[in-house]
């Protein structure tokens, strides 16, 4: 380990806990916190006052028949194709769905087992069905794990002691982050609020952290704490595989709602872009008054376009979720390269 060690032990991944301000609070509602349905009608609101505004100002009109018309027809086909689009994303979901009898038993049988394995880690009879309850018992235990590893080393050597027990408070600091975000959760059955906490707790830089040090520390370790190290990797472990469970849970149950009502929203706008159109099939011109015929055609277009709304809406949670957690184990892309505390060297153990 450098002598950087000193200055930091703290998470290079998720930027969980740092300071918020109004625009980063609102940043985080558009993107994962904030109901879709909500954010879908906000993206709907903007883009009628930016349709009227545009009006007001003179940049467009609605006099000439044949132009309307042609992004009516425009967008008839593009709603068309967002439907479809939508439908081949649910067949790919109910694809996961299939399967022989060996392979249910098998995910069956692996879910059983991890339930198990939270259970004995958490020393509780049986581990709950509600998400979140199952993630506050792993951060309970991580929390425990840390709190008696830091007891364990009270008696080693000081850059031992100081080193680990810097850690353990870096940990348990974080895992208080979590029981706070799981606090202000309305819902103990709600998956998406097990999904927004976990994804805000760096447990790939903490089991990277835990594995450096248990390693590097080896000769000066007691056994105890040897032990104490591996119990706390292995529930960090159960936490990770807790997180991709739930995300995954979520992301189904995500893309099927999508599915649905994107389904829901796609006669409505189909038949008010038909509409759009039937306004200026007459001869005459439009029938509707010409200080009416701005709204109610701006009112329409917001119609057609309420599946790229949806569309926006939940693809842009979807996606800030899976970028959020994209690694596997202690890989950490979040990180650069050149920070943290460790220096490696390939063949230094030798």
């Amino acid at each position: 380990m450098s002598s950087e060690t000193d200055e930091t032990l703290e998470s290079y991944g998720a930027d969980v806990g740092g300071p918020e301000g109004p625009l980063t609070r609102f940043h985080e509602w558009v993107l994962i916190q904030g109901n879709r349905l909500v954010v879908a009608a906000l993206l709907s609101a903007v883009i009628f006052a930016l349709i009227v505004g545009l009006y007001e100002l003179g940049v467009i009109n609605f006099v000439n028949g044949s132009s309307v018309t042609s992004v009516a027809s425009g967008m008839i086909a593009g709603t068309f194709s967002l439907v479809t689009l939508v439908v081949s994303v649910n067949q790919l979901i109910l694809s996961q769905e299939f399967g022989a009898a060996g392979k249910a038993r098998d995910r069956f049988e692996g879910v059983v087992a991890f339930r198990e394995d939270v259970a004995e880690t958490a020393a509780v009879s049986a581990t709950p069905t509600a998400p979140m309850s199952v993630l506050e018992l792993l951060i309970e235990s991580v929390r425990r794990d840390a709190a008696e590893l830091a007891d364990i080393v009270a008696d080693h050597d000081d850059e031992v002691r100081e080193t680990v027990v810097r850690y353990t408070n870096s940990v348990r600091e974080r895992a208080d982050r979590v029981d706070e975000t799981l606090e202000r959760s309305d819902s103990d059955a709600d998956t998406f609020a097990a999904v927004w906490a976990a994804i805000n707790y760096d447990e790939a830089w903490q089991l990277y952290v835990a594995t450096h040090l248990r390693n590097d520390y080896n000769e000066s370790l007691s056994p105890t704490a040897k032990e104490q190290f591996d119990d706390l990797i292995g529930t960090l472990k159960l936490f990770r595989v807790a997180r991709e469970q739930f995300k995954t849970t979520y992301l189904q149950r995500e893309l099927t709602r999508f599915s649905q009502l994107t389904v829901y929203c796609g006669v409505p706008s189909i038949l008010s872009a038909i509409v759009v159109g039937l306004l200026y099939a007459d001869f005459a011109g439009p029938s509707l008054s010409v200080v009416a015929l701005p709204y109610v055609v701006a009112a329409l277009i917001v119609v057609v376009l309420s599946p790229l709304s949806l569309l926006v809406s939940y693809i842009l949670r979807i996606t800030t979720i899976t970028r959020r957690t994209a690694s596997v184990g202690p890989f950490v892309p979040q990180k650069d390269p050149d920070e943290g505390p460790f220096d490696v060297t390939a063949g230094e153990d030798r």
